[in-house]
């Protein structure tokens, strides 16, 4: 028997969740990204995690991350490439406990590397910050 799948912790999700070329046709190819392929991608490339830093911040082992990622850049490249519409859903994931401590609920002032450096870009509002 297999062991359970271990959840991995989002602590942002996306404002939005299709992206793909402005002429789309109609019945045009989509691709399924998951919310925590999404969030490697917001961690590493977003915030400039490490791998191990962002396996951290997920719970998850680095080569777990390391194998979402890799998916993750595959799925973007086929989008910037091929014209592919990119949807993010789904996935197994919990979210982080600050986010509720969040003013938008997009990410939490906890996790937020660009809202802890005081860096523009950053998706926490600082309105009430405690």
């Amino acid at each position: 028997m297999p062991r359970p799948r271990k959840r991995r912790v989002v602590c942002a999700l996306p404002r939005q969740n299709l992206f793909g070329p402005l002429n789309v046709r109609e019945g045009a190819r989509i691709q399924a990204m998951t919310v925590e392929e999404y969030e490697t991608i917001r961690l590493i490339d977003g915030e400039g995690l490490s791998q191990e830093e962002c396996a951290a911040r997920m719970d998850v082992a680095r080569t777990t991350v390391q194998r979402i990622y890799a998916d993750a850049r595959q799925k973007l490249a086929s989008s910037l490439v091929d014209g592919v519409v990119l949807k993010i859903e789904g996935g197994d994931y919990r979210l982080c406990e600050g986010l509720e401590e969040a003013v938008d609920l997009k990410a939490c002032r906890k996790c937020c590397e660009k809202h802890q450096r005081g860096k523009a870009g950053c998706p926490v509002k600082s309105g009430s910050e405690g």
